[in-house]
């Protein structure tokens, strides 16, 4: 029972240090609201749009905002509003999986390149320094080319451009933790190398992995909707927020202006969001900002 009446005063702490932290960043706290509705709207975006995103009506092409069709139709007069909503969750959807695996892979590496330290961790820099030179939407475009336009392929390049990074930051937490006097209690306890890094060294990290989180969701929504802009992605007619720009913007010189307005007005707002709330975040962790 002691155990718990320690733990729930310190929660409470974080949480209030937290809500300090935002309450003082109004932009990161509109952030920190945003994400959770886009989530919603993702989730129930097949049941919430008013029209079938492919659904083709040539009686309605090329239509501006109405109260029929918030944001137009498009050049085969289908619903533009129901396709950007439809598009979160592809779009979302791409970002998680596509940093999940970069999280996984990037904190175990860089987690236990750090703890064993010596040729293994002096490898597992260069090669983190080495991909890190490319510039990673080369990268990208490379392995989608190679690996073809398929929503895995392009899962697979997202997190392999996220990878790196999260290599190093694991890297370099890990790097302190490990001179740590519960690090070093823990081995005195006969606990594994394994079990240190995972049930103790890991979770000491991860809120400032979190951080790199936040960010990288942003890169990887940018990143799937780049691809997609230049073909290298999604293919039409599937409803995405990269091939509704690149759409767009073919007519948008003719004042067709809400073909590509909408979708690049959500694609915007979805990264900046979620950096954002990694400035938020990354504020909640800073020690400075403590008081």
């Amino acid at each position: 029972m002691m155990g718990a009446d320690l733990v729930a005063p310190n929660v409470s702490k974080r949480a209030g240090q937290a809500w300090r932290v935002f309450a003082g960043n109004p932009v990161s706290t509109v952030a920190l609201f945003f994400i959770p509705a886009l989530v919603a709207l993702a989730i129930l975006a097949p049941w919430i749009a008013p029209y079938d995103p492919n659904a083709t009506d040539l009686d309605y092409v090329l239509k501006g905002p109405s109260g029929l069709h918030w944001f137009g139709t498009d050049q085969v007069g289908r619903d533009v509003f129901s396709r950007v909503l439809v598009a979160t969750r592809l779009d979302l959807s791409i970002a998680a999986f596509a940093v999940l695996l970069s999280f996984v892979i990037g904190t175990v590496i860089g987690g236990a390149a750090a703890l064993y330290g010596g040729l293994p961790d002096r490898t597992i820099g260069r090669l983190t320094d080495v991909l890190m030179t490319f510039p990673l939407f080369v990268v990208a475009m490379a392995l989608v080319a190679a690996l073809g336009n398929s929503v895995q392929s392009i899962v697979l390049a997202s997190a392999v451009v996220n990878l790196p990074f999260f290599v190093r930051l694991a890297r370099s937490e890990i790097s302190v933790l490990r001179t740590q006097q519960f690090v070093e209690a823990a081995r005195a306890g006969g606990n594994s190398e394994l079990h240190i890094l995972f049930g103790f060294m890991i979770p000491n990290a991860l809120p400032t992995l979190t951080v790199q989180v936040s960010t990288g969701l942003g890169w990887a929504v940018l990143n799937a909707a780049s691809l997609s802009f230049i073909g290298l992605g999604i293919r039409p007619p599937t409803a995405e927020w990269g091939i509704m720009v690149a759409e767009g913007a073919a007519n948008i010189l003719s004042g067709f202006w809400w073909l590509a307005i909408f979708p690049a007005a959500a694609l915007t707002l979805t990264v900046l969001s979620f950096n954002l709330l990694g400035d938020g975040l990354r504020d909640v962790i800073d020690v400075r900002t403590r008081r």
